[in-house]
């Protein structure tokens, strides 16, 4: 019988994974000229895993398609905010758009998201270096769209990311791994959940953790420890606001070469020279950038599942995504 602890049960769940998307990247012609911006990676691959929500801030502020461009200007005051405004026309839509933002995200928290995904450059939906306009002819690139900056701001812990961003094989399979990651604390959190559950939960997600920020895998143990002493609520609050900003810091190759050394201890006594060696040089591969890091780990869940070694049965790190989505195979 499977371990309630594995990686598998915390991902078990009747309920979609619902991901927040800009509508045009999933091949809606919303774009301001009838077209679209489709995302092969988002619609065939990881659209086979979860159930987006699509949005369309400026088509659902009332402009059509096609339609004038928009803008973001600095308002020439010493607040440096920027507004929204048509291209040609100059016709200021900062108001409408900030008031749509504020109700639009708040009816997404009834989604129950568990990440979101925005198009780049966008005045409304660009979650960073966004052209902001001045009395100059050079445009800045220090923005963020309007749309975007209130969903940032309301929900500061889901996993956010823009559709450029995700071709690089690093940041997308940082995306992923924290959208699943959220899933799962939020699915805890919503039960009728105990210290000795966050213990468990926290433990599970050592090597996780360790391979992106062992100092806040610290920094949160000790946190769990003394939690006794706080409200419940702001428990939860303070454990997921640290644990996801912990996983925003990119797991580098030395940090995954530490935790699959740390996985290595605890086989060390089922297994011959042999096998030992070969495990050391594929870790040394990785380390090397010889092999992915899918490389090691297969071989570590085969042995994991052979030996039956709870500790890392439980280890969430053997199987953060699902294996499917391959992502593991370019990192």
């Amino acid at each position: 019988m499977e371990r309630v602890t594995t990686a598998r049960a915390l991902y078990a769940s009747d309920e979609p994974i619902k991901i927040g998307v800009s509508s045009c990247l999933l091949g809606e012609p919303v774009r301001f000229d009838g077209g679209h911006k489709r995302s092969d990676f988002l619609v065939d691959t990881l659209g086979r895993f979860v159930e987006f929500v699509p949005v369309c801030p400026e088509m659902e502020i009332g402009l059509g398609t096609p339609r004038e461009t928009l803008r973001l200007v600095h308002d020439g005051n010493a607040s440096h905010k920027a507004r929204l405004v048509t291209h040609k026309s100059g016709i200021d839509l900062t108001e409408n758009m900030n008031a749509y933002a504020q109700r639009r995200v708040i009816a997404l928290g009834r989604a129950d998201l568990c990440g979101y995904v925005l198009k780049k450059d966008s005045p409304s939906c660009g979650m960073e270096r966004v052209r902001v306009y001045g009395t100059s002819g050079m445009p800045t690139r220090d923005g963020i769209g309007l749309f975007a900056a209130a969903l940032i701001r309301r929900y500061p812990s889901l996993p956010v990311e823009e559709e450029g961003r995700l071709n690089d094989p690093r940041l997308r399979e940082n995306f992923v791994e924290r959208v699943f990651a959220y899933r799962r604390l939020r699915a805890f959190f919503a039960s009728r959940w105990t210290l000795g559950g966050l213990v468990q939960f926290h433990t599970a997600h050592k090597l996780v953790l360790m391979a992106h920020s062992p100092k806040a895998y610290d920094e949160l143990g000790r946190f769990v420890a003394n939690a006794k002493r706080l409200e419940r609520d702001k428990i939860s609050e303070h454990y997921e606001l640290a644990f996801m900003e912990a996983l925003k810091k990119l797991a580098t190759t030395a940090r995954h070469t530490n935790a699959l050394h740390h996985m290595l201890g605890y086989l060390r006594q089922h297994l011959d020279g042999n096998a030992r060696n070969e495990l050391v040089t594929l870790i040394e591969d990785f380390r090397r950038g010889l092999v992915p890091l899918v490389v090691p780990i297969t071989l570590f869940r085969h042995y994991v599942r052979t030996f039956e070694i709870t500790y890392l049965q439980g280890q969430v790190y053997l199987e953060p995504h699902p294996k499917e989505l391959m992502l593991r195979n370019h990192v």
